[in-house]
């Protein structure tokens, strides 16, 4: 039978709730999808030892049953294939394990990331930063005021990125706090946060949370993760909502996956899917090559491939700028569409 369970989601902390009831068992979410027996996702059971398995029920409830395809469940679960050690790729695809204060990378020059929290509310099984050390740069008050020091001596710095993990892992009045203080730095403009959370738990986008952006002196910007249509639900488009009333600009990127979102029909109606609840396609990343997650790739031919027919097929502000991160260099590099290798 399947787990049903009905959240508080009239206070605020409803959104924690949801936040520890995950599952964390790969054989539970087969279970939980009728998939206990198929042979491919039972051999990967064990990859849950290179990378825990956590996916909250609330985003587990949008996968479809007996569906070992899913596009939602393929991205979270555990399969053998990350066992493989593959040629090229590496823990540290980014080049981020070196930072400028714990916590604090300052890779872009007007703009600074800061690793807010560790944890996330899913682990997706391609994240880049699966290998990262956030035992050395903890999410804590102390590793906050050390990265806001150097932020007020570094006048060329515009704009402020939370990261993580996840940034809205923080609770409510540590954003507070955190949000407060980087409004004391004159030279700080806009504030840009990626998050995972108002997919998994829409609930997380609380009212306390949009009367604090509402009242910034920033320019709010939030990055949703969303890479398949399928996790949109009416849920997500309530907590959107929220944020557009209070000003905050929705831009999304996405991670062209094998499996999940890797041809042309799936792309474009993600894009109809984010624009119709008022976010704009903003990046379409290749696979950073973090040892682990090779099986998601798309070779660059193919991505250009999909990308020429996307523009073929639909409006030219709902294809997402293909793009590349290379470690080291001062931005993301984008892929030209005109070239085949």
């Amino acid at each position: 039978m399947a787990h049903i369970v009905t959240y508080n989601t009239a206070t605020r902390e409803g959104w924690l709730q949801q936040l520890s009831d995950v599952i964390t068992d790969p054989e539970e979410l087969l279970r939980f999808l009728s998939l206990e027996n198929h042979p491919e996702l039972r051999a990967g059971i064990e990859a849950r030892r290179l990378f825990a398995l956590r996916v909250p029920r609330a985003f587990a409830a949008r996968m479809k049953k007996g569906d070992a395809s899913d596009p939602l469940l393929r991205q979270v679960i555990t399969l053998q294939d990350e066992f493989y050690e593959t040629p090229g790729y590496s823990v540290d695809p980014l080049e981020e394990q070196s930072t400028a204060v714990p916590g604090l990378l300052h890779k872009y020059h007007n703009r600074a990331l800061l690793l807010v929290k560790g944890g996330c509310a899913v682990n997706c099984r391609y994240c880049f930063r699966r290998h990262f050390p956030y035992h050395d740069n903890p999410g804590n008050k102390e590793s906050w005021k050390n990265a806001l020091n150097y932020l007020s001596q570094h006048t060329e710095l515009d704009e402020l990125i939370f990261s993580g993990g996840d940034p809205l892992m923080a609770k409510d009045h540590e954003l507070d706090w955190l949000i407060t203080e980087v409004e004391k730095i004159p030279h700080l403009q806009r504030l840009r946060i990626h998050s995972r959370l108002p997919v998994v738990i829409p609930d997380r986008i609380t009212d306390e949370l949009c009367q604090r952006f509402a009242r910034s002196r920033l320019q709010i910007i939030l990055v949703t993760h969303i890479n398949h249509e399928n996790e949109i639900d009416i849920d997500v488009k309530n907590s959107i909502r929220k944020l557009k009333n209070v000003g905050v600009t929705l831009l999304n990127q996405s991670v062209l996956l094998k499996g999940v979102n890797d041809n042309c029909n799936a792309l474009v109606n993600l894009s109809n899917a984010l624009f119709n609840t008022g976010i704009l396609p903003y990046y379409l990343h290749v696979l950073d090559k973090v040892q682990g997650a090779a099986h998601f790739m798309v070779d660059d031919n193919e991505a250009r491939h999909i990308m020429r027919e996307m523009l073929k097929t639909t409006s030219g502000y709902l294809v997402p700028k293909l793009t590349r991160e290379i470690g080291g260099q001062p931005s993301k590099t984008p892929i030209d569409l005109n070239v085949t290798i």
